[in-house]
């Protein structure tokens, strides 16, 4: 197989069509032919090499619905994305044919509020991949604005760089959070945004990283991704275990990134005196409890971290890093014929599959 992770890579003519995985139905992944996208005014062209599996993604393949999100028409899954510049659109210059990228698949406007204060993730009109009625990237391949596109660096696989999408959510909780060098971190939920929680607090300056799950093998790789305790919270209390630790205090900063009201909970618990409480995972019900009073008489500061903004060009710099194990997220691949076999994968084998990755264009390109 030729090397990926360096330079510029030759680029093929581009098809008239493509073939994309679409969700049509709950349960129901056709593979059809597409007419390839033509990139607009200041887009490019993608050919689209990994995707990673997201459980947003096996959620609409499983309920084909998120909160307000409903998938109403066939609909392309997938977002986190790395590729090669196949063709450039009118008036996009930052990029050429060959170039190796990933896209950040959140598009804003750039003219509201929240875009001009940089905090372009609450634009109230961004188009996110694969989120209705945005088709996404389980496809040959995508167009989208250059300025959500950003160089891989040499050296960097194209398989870490689809992982930059979960690991800027790592990032932007930490920063949300306010992490500051030498500070205690508590994360709650090993999954894959989680296990990249824990490398994103690590390159942040945290100088211990408590983690909690159910699943060993989850627990497992968090210490390979620097965890430094890794409690299973079917068997011990975290937060009497993340309080022993920490001399009884609590952690500096806690981040719940499963979902879980049980784990929300824990975290706030496990949060010390003034310290801060960062959510990011979402209830199934959109509700939980939470001790009020605990919070108000410690003054726990709550911040909710909604995907990311501006954290794709540092994130591509930290995955990089040789020291980080990000490889042993990678558990399962499939073509893009097998998309429906992956979002199953996916679902149900949570236990043993951290990130199931589908290449579009073939694993031996």
């Amino acid at each position: 197989m030729a090397d990926t992770t360096i330079g510029a890579e030759a680029a093929p003519a581009v098809p008239s069509s493509m073939r994309a995985a679409v969700l049509r139905k709950p349960f129901d992944v056709r593979l059809e032919d597409r007419p390839t996208p033509v990139p607009r005014e200041g887009e490019v062209l993608i050919r689209v090499r990994v995707v990673g599996v997201c459980g947003s993604d096996v959620h609409y393949y499983e309920h084909g619905k998120i909160g307000r999100y409903v998938v109403e028409k066939p609909l392309i899954l997938g977002h986190e994305c790395s590729g090669v510049v196949a063709a450039v659109g009118p008036g996009a210059t930052r990029f050429q044919p060959g170039d190796r990228v990933a896209a950040e698949p959140g598009v804003a406007c750039g003219r509201c509020e929240s875009c001009k204060s940089g905090r372009y993730n609450l634009c109230p009109d961004v188009r996110f991949l694969a989120t209705p009625p945005v088709d996404g990237a389980f496809a040959q391949y995508i167009a989208i604005r250059e300025d959500f596109v950003f160089p891989i660096p040499d050296g960097l696989s194209f398989e870490r760089a689809a992982m930059n999408e979960p690991f800027s959510v790592g990032l932007h909780a930490v920063r949300r959070a306010g992490l500051r060098t030498g500070d205690t971190v508590a994360i709650m939920g090993m999954g894959p945004v989680g296990l990249l929680a824990v490398a994103a607090a690590k390159a942040c300056g945290a100088k211990k990283i408590i983690v909690s799950d159910v699943v060993p093998s989850r627990l497992e790789a968090a210490l390979k991704m620097g965890a430094s305790y890794a409690v299973h919270a079917g068997q011990a209390d975290s937060v009497e275990e993340i309080r022993r630790l920490t001399d009884g205090k609590g952690a500096d900063i806690s981040i719940e990134t499963a979902g879980n009201p049980r784990a929300l909970r824990a975290a706030l618990s496990a949060t010390k005196r003034g310290g801060v409480l960062a959510i990011v995972g979402l209830p199934p019900e959109g509700q939980a409890s939470l001790d009020i009073a605990y919070l108000v008489d410690n003054e726990i500061d709550v911040r909710g971290v909604f995907r990311y903004a501006n954290a794709y060009p540092l994130g591509l710099e930290l995955l990089g890093d040789p020291s980080l194990d990000a490889e042993s997220l990678f558990t399962d691949a499939y073509p893009l014929e097998e998309t429906a076999a992956a979002l199953e994968r996916a679902r149900t084998n949570k236990n043993a599959s951290l990130k199931v990755l589908v290449y579009p264009n073939g694993t031996t390109e």
